[in-house]
């Protein structure tokens, strides 16, 4: 990735196995907040912005070719205590509306 200024928002980026990896850990915490089974799931695209650790905003399909939701992933300094986690969730996202930061 090229180099990001803090607060900054990278362009629309491929997923790579990372990001993968974070959407996996993170999927118990999007059943519960969907409150349905998924049986589709897997990251798409990804944008991310540097805080005080990462915000990672991603495009995650859910279920049919319509069927997507944007989450919003905060992932800490690894120096800090904290833990990976969900932010917040976007619904009803089809496959070609804009990630955005939210």
């Amino acid at each position: 990735m090229a180099s990001q200024v803090p607060g900054g928002v990278a362009d629309v980026a491929a997923v790579t196995s990372e990001i993968q990896a974070i959407v996996q850990c993170l999927k118990c915490s999007v059943v519960e907040k969907l409150n349905r089974p998924l049986h589709v799931y897997h990251a798409i695209s990804y944008r991310s912005q540097l805080v005080a650790g990462t915000n990672y905003f991603i495009k995650v399909v859910v279920g049919d070719a319509n069927d997507y939701i944007h989450m919003r992933v905060f992932q800490p300094l690894p120096s800090s205590d904290e833990k990976l986690s969900l932010s917040d969730i976007q619904t009803n996202k089809k496959l070609f509306d804009e990630l955005e930061t939210f």
